[in-house]
């Protein structure tokens, strides 16, 4: 079950038994059924051009994704009209083996995009997704309750699923995880820990940032080496379901925002007895989270004052201008500029206490340029930023590191200064 779907030998094993699969299907025959199978391949061709160009539009994808997918594609789609023309003419075995082609043809594209955007590592990541598993070291709330006022401090933190009431943004999100630090659970007097908000990308749930993003083995390691402190890490659903890219704002698409700055921050702090400051509040994301994360702290640095934006855009985003101008504002241009980072900052004036990094990778050149866009403009709008480019491509492979690497200059961030003085939000 840990056997890796990104490479080595399974995604290899599986190509050779739906190539021969596909074989064993078409077969020699007769002299009519070799007329037959030319035929077969165009068809297959013309179905997969049409998916490839305005169907793949059609159902949100904007990437374009490698030649070996559609290729794939194809040949599955060629299993299917295999099966169909040579119904008759076939024998049992080779009806069979038409459905295994088309079957095993189909696993082989699903996981060729699989490999393109590195969502499922190995087997067991897949099929905990899809079964709904609970993640590594996750508990119930009772369970932190139980776990909570002890005198020796705990080897790791502990990852808890709540049900945050969506009292002000009433966004019908999904069932969301916390990560509490070992600290929290030492000793009678709980310090009022910082807290990061985990954004994932536009297709994923809450859990991301835990299986893909290694979050909690980042902040655990962390921990371990600063006497069990760490910031709660609040792993966000923004997006109420897998395909509903939200963007983070509040639209015909549901009120994302209100439910980041609003729900989330009010139940973290009565419930976990977390800071109320807001430079002791941070959001980081990846993609889509990337471009909420730069986006949540220009327009609400009342409640979030740091930021690590890891390949996000310039902007909301969905999959042209006038797209995004009707799906995420319902054709509203006002509210569209008032969730563009460039025209936010430039309308906001000088900020204080706010600060961020943009991590991009060196094969995602658009996103290179417009990090350092938006890493001018921040500077001019007296926000302090950074932006690092690292190996690698917009693949979960690479925001996983990325991360990392931030962590240790973020929890510094959310370290308030010892003469300073708190300056809490309402509560």
């Amino acid at each position: 079950m840990s056997v890796s779907l990104l490479g080595g030998w399974f995604p290899v094993v599986l190509e050779v038994v739906a190539g021969g699969a596909v074989l064993a299907a078409v077969g020699w025959r007769d002299s009519q059924w070799r007329r037959v199978v030319p035929l077969v391949a165009v068809g297959a061709v013309l179905v997969t051009l049409v998916a490839a160009y305005p169907g793949a539009k059609l159902v949100g994808l904007t990437d374009p994704l490698p030649f070996v997918v559609w290729l794939w594609f194809g040949v599955a789609v060629g299993a299917l009209i295999v099966l169909g023309a040579g119904w008759r003419s076939a024998r049992w075995w080779r009806r069979g083996a038409a459905v295994v082609a088309a079957v095993l043809a189909g696993v082989v594209c699903a996981n060729g995009i699989n490999q393109f955007v590195g969502y499922y590592p190995t087997i067991d990541s897949a099929v905990n997704d899809w079964t709904n598993t609970p993640l590594p070291g996750q508990v119930s709330m009772s369970g932190i309750a139980r776990d909570a006022g002890t005198t020796k401090l705990p080897p790791a933190g502990r990852l808890v699923a709540v049900d945050i009431p969506a009292t002000y943004s009433h966004f019908k999100h999904r069932q969301e995880l916390v990560y509490l630090p070992p600290i929290w659970f030492h000793g009678a007097h709980r310090p009022a820990l910082p807290v990061v908000e985990l954004i994932g990308g536009e297709r994923g749930g809450p859990g991301d940032w835990v299986r893909l993003g290694d979050a909690v083995q980042v902040s655990d390691a962390y921990a371990h080496r600063h006497h069990g402190y760490a910031p709660i890490l609040v792993f966000a659903d923004a997006t109420e379901r897998f395909d509903n890219d939200t963007e983070c704002v509040d639209g015909p698409r549901g009120n994302s925002a209100d439910h980041l700055d609003q729900d989330i921050p009010r139940y973290v702090e009565k419930t976990f007895g977390a800071s109320r400051d807001p430079r002791q509040w941070a959001v980081a994301g990846f993609s889509m989270g990337g471009t909420c994360a730069i986006d949540l702290v220009v327009e609400h640095p009342d409640v979030f004052d740091h930021f690590v934006d890891i390949s996000g855009d310039l902007a909301p985003y969905t999959s042209t201008p006038a797209a995004s101008l009707h799906d995420l504002y319902g054709g509203n241009v006002a509210l569209e500029k008032a969730n563009e980072p460039l025209l936010v900052m430039r309308a906001h004036g000088k900020y204080t206490n706010v600060d961020g990094l943009f991590l991009t990778s060196t094969q995602e050149l658009r996103h290179q340029h417009e990090a350092e866009e938006l890493s001018t403009a921040a500077g001019k709008a007296g926000i302090w930023s950074r932006v690092e480019i690292s190996p690698g491509t917009h693949v979960w492979q690479f925001a996983a590191p990325a991360f990392a690497s931030a962590y240790p200059w973020l929890v510094n961030q959310l370290a308030l200064p010892q003469h300073s003085g708190s300056h809490p939000r309402p509560a």
